[in-house]
C-alpha cells in the first residue's frame, strides 16, 4: 500500500515538474556577471537557456550545496562513532579474555546455558 502511495507521489510531482517546464519554455539570458562588472574585469559569459532549466538548475544547486554543507557539519559526529566503536571492539574483546583467564570447571548444563548467546 505505502509502495503504491508512494508510487503516486512520484507521479503527481514529475506532472507538476513538467507543467512547470512547459509553462517556462521563453528563452533568458543567463550572464556570469553583471554587465557593469563584467566590462570592467574583461570577462563576459553568458548563454542563452530555458526558463525551467535556470529554475531546476538552481534547485539542483542548492540541494548539493546542502547536501555538502550537511555531510560537513556530521564530520564530527561520525568520527565520535567510529572511536566509539573502536572502543567497544576492544572492551569486547578484553572481556572476552578476561572470562577466559577467570574461568572455572562448571558443570556442563551450566556452561550450555551460560554460552547461549541472546537472539536478536
Amino acid at each position: 500500500m505505502i509502495r503504491y502511495l508512494r508510487y503516486l507521489l512520484i507521479v503527481l510531482l514529475a506532472i507538476c515538474l513538467l507543467v512547470v517546464a512547459l509553462a517556462n519554455r521563453t528563452m533568458v539570458t543567463l550572464h556570469a556577471m553583471p554587465d557593469d562588472l563584467a566590462a570592467f574585469a574583461g570577462f563576459s559569459w553568458s548563454q542563452e537557456l530555458p526558463l525551467f532549466l535556470v529554475i531546476f538548475g538552481g534547485i539542483v544547486i542548492g540541494l548539493l550545496i546542502g547536501f555538502f554543507w550537511e555531510w560537513l557539519r556530521e564530520h564530527r559526529h561520525r568520527s565520535v562513532a567510529t572511536a566509539k566503536s573502536r572502543e567497544v571492539t576492544r572492551l569486547e574483546r578484553e572481556l572476552a579474555g578476561l572470562r577466559e583467564a577467570k574461568a572455572q570447571p562448571r558443570d556442563e548444563v551450566l556452561a550450555i546455558l551460560q554460552d547461549k548467546k541472546p537472539a536478536n
